[in-house]
C-alpha cells in the first residue's frame, strides 16, 4: 500500500492496483475412447504433467475434458493435447517424454517464420518438434545440400529419411540413396562370412530401421528390389553421378576429407543431399581429420549450403537420453578446461 501526501499535508492511503487475469474455460471431446485413454495417460498422468507445466486445470470425465485457466494457459494446453492426439491418430504411441517434448515446443515457440505443417506418409504423421528441427526441414525443402550436425536422438537421420520418402512417394524424385561409412569394418570385411551385402548390412541397419518406421515392410522390400531405394556403404558411391535422387549420408563424422569431397561431388541433376553426423562420436584413427568437420569449415560460406547445429534441447528420445548427452557435454568441457594452460 502506498502513502500519498494530500493538498493540505494530510496523508492518504492509495490501494494497490490488482490486475485481474481473465479465466476462460474450454471443453474437448475425443471420439475414439482408446486414443483418449492413451492421451490422458495412466491415472491421468499426462494431464497432470501438462497442468503442472502450463498452469490451468484439466478435469476429465470419460473421453471428455474441461480446461480452465488464463487464456494463454488454456490455449497452450489445447495446442499440446491437439498435437498429441494427432500423433495418436497417426499410429504413434506417446509417453511422458513425448508429452514433455510437446510442452517444450509450445512453451518455446519457433522464432523464425512460424511452424511447418505435418507430413503424412502412409498414415504416419511426421512433424518437427523443436525450432532446430523446423529450420532443418525448411532447409531441406529449399536447398540442394543440407548438413545436420548434433548429438544422438535429435532426429537428424529420421527426419531426413522422412523427407526422402515423402519426395519418393509424391514423385519428386525417382529413388532414395542412403549411405554410411563402414569405418569399423576396414580390412576386417574380408574375414566376415557372406557376400559384400551381408558383410556391410550390419553397419547400415539403422537406415533400414528408419525406413521400416516410414513405410510398410512390403513396400520397403519392393522398393529395395526395384532399386527405388538403395542402401549402400560410402565406398560404393565412387565414380557415380546421382540424378533424380534424394541422397542421405549418415554418420558423416566418420568420413575422411577425401571421402566427403567424393560424396558431395556425386550430386546430379534434380537431386539433393542431406549429410548428418555427430562430431562428438568420431571413430577415425588419431590424426585423421573428420570429413564432416572439414566440410563445415570449408563450405560455411558457400551459397546454397545450409548447416543446422542441433544440441541437447533437440533430443526427442527418452528424456534420459537428453540428460546423458548433457552429462557427457559437461564432462568434455571440463576436460578441455583442464588441458588449457590456465587450467593446469
Amino acid at each position: 500500500m502506498t502513502l500519498i501526501k494530500g493538498p493540505r499535508g494530510r496523508v492518504s492511503k492509495k490501494k494497490p492496483i490488482i490486475e485481474k487475469v481473465e479465466t476462460v474455460s474450454v471443453e474437448r471431446s475425443y471420439a475414439e475412447n482408446n486414443l483418449a485413454m492413451q492421451l490422458f495417460g495412466s491415472y491421468h498422468a499426462h494431464l497432470a504433467h501438462i497442468e503442472q507445466a502450463l498452469g490451468g486445470v484439466i478435469y476429465a470425465r470419460g473421453n471428455h475434458i474441461t480446461i480452465s485457466g488464463s487464456k494463454r494457459s488454456v490455449d497452450l494446453i489445447c495446442e499440446v493435447l491437439d498435437g498429441l492426439y494427432g500423433r495418436l491418430k497417426g499410429g504413434q504411441l506417446i509417453d511422458l517424454s513425448e508429452v514433455a517434448t510437446a510442452i517444450r515446443m509450445v512453451s518455446a515457440p519457433i522464432k523464425k517464420g512460424g511452424g511447418m505443417p505435418s507430413s503424412k506418409i502412409y498414415n504416419r504423421y511426421i512433424s518437427p518438434r523443436t525450432s532446430n528441427q523446423t529450420e532443418y526441414l525448411k532447409a531441406i525443402n529449399a536447398l540442394k545440400l543440407v548438413f545436420g550436425q548434433g548429438p544422438a536422438g535429435t532426429g537428424k537421420t529420421y527426419l531426413a529419411i522422412a523427407m526422402a520418402v515423402e519426395q519418393l512417394v509424391s514423385g519428386v524424385v525417382d529413388r532414395i540413396i542412403l549411405s554410411r561409412p563402414a569405418v569399423e569394418a576396414g580390412e576386417q570385411l574380408g574375414f566376415l562370412p557372406g557376400d559384400m551385402r551381408e558383410k556391410v548390412d550390419p553397419y547400415l541397419r539403422p537406415l533400414y530401421d528408419a525406413l521400416y518406421q516410414m513405410l510398410p515392410e512390403s513396400q520397403v522390400v519392393k522398393k529395395l528390389e526395384s532399386g527405388e531405394i538403395e542402401i549402400a556403404p560410402l565406398a560404393f558411391m565412387r565414380g557415380r553421378t546421382l540424378a533424380n535422387a534424394f541422397i542421405i549420408l549418415d554418420e558423416a563424422q566418420n568420413t575422411t576429407s577425401v571421402q566427403m569431397k567424393m560424396f558431395l561431388t556425386r550430386l546430379g541433376k534434380n537431386s539433393q543431399m542431406v549429410v548428418t553426423g555427430d562430431l562428438t562420436q568420431i571413430d577415425l584413427p588419431n590424426g585423421v581429420e573428420s570429413g564432416l568437420h572439414n566440410a563445415m569449415n570449408t563450405l560455411n560460406q558457400v551459397e546454397g549450403v545450409k548447416f543446422i547445429n542441433f544440441d541437447e534441447s533437440d533430443v526427442i528420445r527418452h528424456s534420459l537420453v537428453a540428460r546423458i548427452v548433457n552429462a557427457y557435454s559437461r564432462f568434455q568441457n571440463q576436460n578441455k578446461l583442464k588441458k588449457t594452460p590456465n587450467g593446469e
